[in-house]
């Protein structure tokens, strides 16, 4: 009998398990928004906000730097030039990284020690699980991409980026901060061009 419960339980632990990992896979929530009066084909150069909203203390960051090359790259790749002078499109960053609970509940096969420990072997209680609650800390991070038409003074686009940041991307940056970029301009209006 205590083989053929334990043949029952395996699969739903099994399955239990990949659950549980699955939901640890971190994929970025992008959320964007436009102006739909906006014709985004008619601009031809872009440049960025001086400062920055990522810039501190009168100079600017690496952070700023690394959300400039990735920005410009993606722009580029959208048939734009940058212009240190005049720029149609005027482009800015803010970013933020909060501390947050994870709080999931899944069912769990009951044990047979503890207060039922009596029954074991012999029969079991019904049904044979149990809710369990488990809360785990985690980081997000939340990039914002603003597109501005110089001209009018108005946000045109704006790209937000959510996801959790691990301590690999917060030792190594820069390929974060082009996958959020790159993941924000997938929404653009503009597609970039094929090579």
């Amino acid at each position: 009998m205590k083989n053929r419960l334990i043949k029952y339980l395996m699969p739903l632990a099994v399955a239990a398990s990949a659950l549980a990992l699955s939901g640890c896979a971190s994929v970025p929530e992008v959320r964007a928004n436009f102006d739909r009066s906006t014709d985004f084909t008619l601009y031809q150069t872009f440049g960025f906000v001086s400062p920055l909203g990522t810039d501190r203390g009168g100079y600017q960051s690496l952070v700023s730097q690394s959300l400039k090359v990735a920005t410009q790259r993606e722009m580029e790749a959208r048939g734009l030039r940058l212009a240190t002078s005049a720029p149609q499109l005027l482009i800015n960053f803010n970013g933020s990284l909060n501390e947050k609970l994870r709080v999931s509940t899944m069912p769990t096969a009951y044990p047979m020690g503890g207060y039922y420990g009596y029954r074991g072997g012999i029969y079991s209680a019904w049904p044979l699980y149990a809710d369990q609650t488990m809360v785990s800390q985690y980081t997000e991070g939340t990039l914002n991409v603003d597109v501005i038409d110089a001209a009018r003074k108005q946000l045109v686009w704006e790209g937000v980026v959510t996801d959790s940041v691990s301590q690999k991307d917060l030792d190594n940056v820069q390929p974060a901060l082009d996958a959020a970029i790159a993941a924000a301009f997938s929404k653009y209006p503009v597609p970039a061009k094929a090579h």
